[in-house]
C-alpha cells in the first residue's frame, strides 16, 4: 500500500523494537533514515534488506516533494531517525505534514522514545508534564526557560552532555537551586543513569563526574 509509515527504532537496546516495526521495515519499499550509517547497525542486526535513503534536517526541505511523489506513485516509505520516535525532536515534521496536505495515508507505530522511561525514572508526578525538547543553543534560550518560570507541570528537556552542566546552572537560577530535578543518561544501555537531587546538586555532580551519552533532564514544577 502507498503509505508513510513513521517507525521508531531503539534508544539503545537493538532488542527494544516491536515485531511490527521489524516487518514494516522488510516489506517498505524505501526506508528514510536521519543517519544511513547508523541505520544500517539497525538494519543489519534484523537482516532488513530494504532500499535506505538519507532524510535528514538538512535535505528535508528540499526532498519532501520529490517523497511525497513517490508514494504517490505507489510505493511505501517508512521513516525512521537515529533512535526513538520519528518527529520527536527529529527530522519528520515536515513530511507527515506534506502527506497529510496530499491525502496520503500516515500511519505511526507505538515504540521507544527517551522523554518516557526518563519522566517514570524521576519519580515526579506523570499524569501531566510538558516536554520541551532541546533548548535553544544561544538565542531565545534564556527567553524560553523565563517563560516556564511559573510551569506547575513536570517539564522534560533533552540536552547534549556537553551542555548539561550550563543547562543545569541556568535553570537553577530561573526555577530555584533547590528545585528538585533527575537526569537519565544512557537509557536502556549498558550504563544507563539516572541521578535525582536538587538543580545545584546535579550540577555539582556533573561538574565533578561529566556525563556522555544521550541526556534526558527531568524538572519538577512549581508548587501551586
Amino acid at each position: 500500500m502507498s503509505k508513510l509509515f513513521l517507525v521508531p527504532t531503539p534508544i539503545g537496546n537493538l532488542r527494544d523494537i516491536t515485531f511490527r516495526a521489524i516487518e514494516v521495515l522488510e516489506n517498505a519499499d524505501l526506508i528514510l533514515a536521519e543517519d544511513t550509517r547508523q541505520a544500517a547497525k539497525l538494519l543489519g542486526h534484523y537482516n532488513i534488506r530494504s532500499k535506505v535513503q538519507s532524510h535528514h534536517m538538512f535535505n528535508e526541505h528540499k526532498s519532501v516533494e520529490s517523497i511525497c511523489e513517490r508514494i504517490l506513485s505507489g510505493i511505501s516509505v517508512a521513516l525512521i531517525s537515529d533512535a526513538g520516535t520519528p518527529g520527536i525532536s527529529d527530522p519528520g515534521f515536515l513530511l507527515v505534514r506534506s502527506c497529510i496536505e496530499k491525502g496520503i495515508p500516515v500511519e505511526t507505530l507505538p515504540g521507544p522514545t527517551a522523554l518516557i522511561p526518563a519522566l517514570m525514572n524521576s519519580g515526579f508526578p506523570c499524569e501531566r508534564f510538558c516536554f520541551e525538547g532541546f533548548l535553544p543553543q544561544k538565542k531565545g534560550r534564556n527567553k524560553k526557560l523565563s517563560a516556564l518560570n511559573d510551569e506547575t507541570r513536570t517539564m522534560i528537556f533533552y540536552e547534549s552532555p556537553f551542555r548539561l552542566v550550563k543547562a543545569l546552572d541556568e535553570m537553577a537560577e530561573h526555577f530555584g537551586a533547590e528545585r528538585l530535578a533527575s537526569v537519565s543518561r544512557e537509557l536502556s544501555k549498558i550504563y544507563e543513569e539516572t541521578v535525582r537531587g536538587t538543580l545545584d546538586s546535579l550540577s555539582e555532580h556533573f561538574k565533578n563526574n561529566p556525563p556522555k551519552g544521550e541526556i534526558v533532564i527531568v524538572v519538577s514544577g512549581k508548587k501551586e
